[in-house]
């Protein structure tokens, strides 16, 4: 699962909350957007790691902490917030490293 930020209707709330969804808790993952647009949830490389090619990332979720996953999509705040970084930050993040707090 991504997101095409290129697109006009690509950003929703709906799919921001099909992105993490789509995602395991049982892994550290990391939403990660590439210079071309696509939003995504790395699983296994987060942190500072296999950076070439993104343009921002948001902090590292630990597994197990409930940033991902069915109850995470459930939770309308943590979705909103998760909207308002991509919408925010896109095309032009203040930082390739943004924390969502």
């Amino acid at each position: 699962m991504q997101i095409d930020l290129n697109t006009p209707d690509g950003l929703t709330l709906e799919a921001v909350r099909q992105l993490l969804a789509s995602a395991s808790d049982d892994e550290h993952t990391q939403l990660r957007v590439t210079k071309g647009g696509i939003a995504y949830i790395s699983s296994g490389t987060v942190g500072g790691t296999d950076i070439d090619g993104l343009l921002f990332r948001l902090e590292t979720w630990a597994k197990g902490s409930g940033y991902v996953g069915l109850v995470a999509a459930s939770d309308e705040v943590w979705v909103m917030q998760i909207f308002n970084a991509l919408k925010q930050n896109w095309p032009k993040p203040p930082f390739d490293y943004i924390d969502v707090y």
